[in-house]
């Protein structure tokens, strides 16, 4: 029986298969360890809104409540985006008969606020960018933390210290299941979970607090894939 030979005009393409697997082993590599790892996609991205809305400026100087705007976030699993409807409540802009607006008349006329105003004499919505964005298959109620007295600042940072957003924690399924198996630190009397310039007292005993806080509202964070992968 005779054994079969590939044709001698083979051998130069066994080289090319020979890189092509290296290459693809190498752009595997990037792909699974470096440019989908959280600490260096995510962490740090702030993309350009379509208005140069300032947290430093309404959080921070203003000390306006984060619920104003993310009205849903102690009742539902998501933080409302706000809508249009509630950036006119104070930047109204003027009357067609150049009469002032019957809402709020905080800088009518600034250039930057143009796309509110358009946005709201069109109907159609602003296309705010998302910046905090969890893949499709995590599950991730706002609601059952901040009930729990976990502060916003605990996964979104100083907002009221950023004149432009971004994301400051890598919001990763470890850093997330870290907080699950100790979140003492980071609870908090539930009333101050939005004031984000929160300090304890200072005889203030966080461990004391989180063990009387957890029994009275029995928080026992899980750590089992159901409770994120649903």
């Amino acid at each position: 029986m005779k054994r079969f030979l590939f044709p001698r005009w083979i051998n130069p393409f066994l080289g090319v298969l020979g890189l092509a697997a290296v290459g693809g082993g190498v752009y595997a590599a990037a792909m699974g360890g470096l440019i989908t790892d959280p600490k260096t996609l995510n962490v740090g991205y702030m993309p350009t809104q379509p208005v140069p809305f300032s947290h430093a400026l309404h959080a921070g100087q203003l000390k306006m409540d984060c619920r104003y705007c993310h009205n849903t976030v102690f009742d539902a699993a998501h933080a409302a985006v706000p809508p249009t409807a509630t950036c006119v409540n104070c930047h109204s802009p003027a009357g067609e008969d150049g009469q002032p607006p019957a809402l709020g008349a905080v800088r009518t006329e600034s250039a930057k606020l143009q796309p509110i105003h358009q946005s709201w004499k069109s109907g159609r919505s602003i296309a705010w960018k998302r910046i905090h964005n969890l893949p499709e298959f995590v599950y991730f109620n706002h609601a059952a933390h901040v009930n729990s007295g976990v502060s916003c600042k605990s996964c979104h940072g100083r907002i009221d210290q950023m004149e432009v957003v971004y994301q400051a924690e890598e919001l990763s399924m470890a850093w997330c299941i870290t907080c699950h198996r100790n979140p003492d630190e980071h609870l908090r009397p539930q009333e101050f979970v939005t004031k984000l310039d929160w300090t304890p007292p200072e005889d203030w005993d966080q461990d004391e607090f989180a063990k009387a806080h957890r029994e009275k509202h029995n928080i026992n964070p899980q750590t089992h894939c159901a409770v994120c992968h649903r």
